[in-house]
């Protein structure tokens, strides 16, 4: 009993991130999943991947008409299916402290990158928009810009999806930093855009380990269900903060989880 009130409380949490900052729930349940609920690396990776999966399907479902980029988000998660299936394969044969000291790592430098981009974006004055060109010019930059924005997505969307795979998180800690960092989404579409990357890693990754699927449903029953009701309340709030506070709030959240696992991590090597 005490297990399953431990997974609800965790899963309310791990639900109330998703839900208002688009990603970090992957990051949040596998450190909960090992070392509150004692599951070991591996399974708790599978077991995240079927939370998160779930929990960010219902945050798109319930942000679909405003608040997401459809022809982004599809092109970002189809370009990293193949790459979290890669990634689902290497994490069978990882070290477990390797596994969530690369997790530690990669989570601290994602926050920083965040935090310094969004210290540079409020202290920048808005640049004037560029003037349309007139009726005798072309705009003979516009392709290559397009084929340049094309390949930044279809680059973010592989790695996120091998991270996916290979650290067992739905992909949002980085799919969010990806739209706002490297495609200038803002954060607030970003949240949304990002829920729908983490559902197509997540199901990739989960059909990659179908023939491995050993979950404890005693945790990860309540864990999810508690997670998704969190889910849809964590929306409600995100929508009444602002982009800055949103970001600022994903990179804290990152920061500390991220130092919180290194520091377990090189504990036990």
């Amino acid at each position: 009993m005490t297990g399953i009130l431990l997974a609800v409380v965790l899963g309310l949490a791990v639900g109330f991130v998703i839900g208002g900052l688009g990603g970090g729930g992957g990051v949040l349940t596998v450190p909960a999943l090992v070392y509150v609920l004692g599951l070991d690396a591996h399974d708790a990776t599978t077991a995240s991947v079927v939370i998160v999966g779930i929990s960010a399907l219902v945050g798109v479902l319930a942000r679909l008409r405003v608040g997401v980029d459809l022809q982004r988000g599809l092109v970002l998660g189809l370009a990293g299916l193949p790459a979290a299936w890669v990634g689902t394969v290497l994490n069978r044969h990882a070290d477990q402290a390797v596994l969530l000291l690369a997790f530690a790592v990669l989570v601290v430098a994602v926050a920083v990158a965040m935090l310094v981009d969004v210290r540079v974006r409020t202290r920048r004055p808005a640049e004037p928009e560029a003037p349309a060109p007139s009726g005798g010019g072309t705009a003979v930059a516009a392709p290559p810009r397009r084929l340049a924005a094309a390949t930044r997505l279809v680059a973010c969307g592989v790695a996120v999806g091998f991270l996916t795979g290979f650290l067992g998180v739905g992909g949002g800690f980085l799919a969010v930093p990806a739209l706002v960092l490297v495609l200038r989404m803002p954060m607030s579409l970003a949240v949304g855009t990002s829920l729908l990357v983490i559902v197509m890693n997540s199901a990739t990754a989960l059909v990659a380990r179908a023939g491995d699927l050993a979950l404890d449903w005693h945790v990860v029953g309540p864990f999810t269900v508690a997670a998704v009701v969190a889910t849809l309340v964590g929306k409600r709030i995100a929508d009444r903060l602002s982009g800055v506070t949103l970001t600022v709030a994903f990179a804290a959240l990152l920061i500390a989880v991220g130092l919180f696992v290194g520091v377990e991590s090189l504990l036990a090597l």
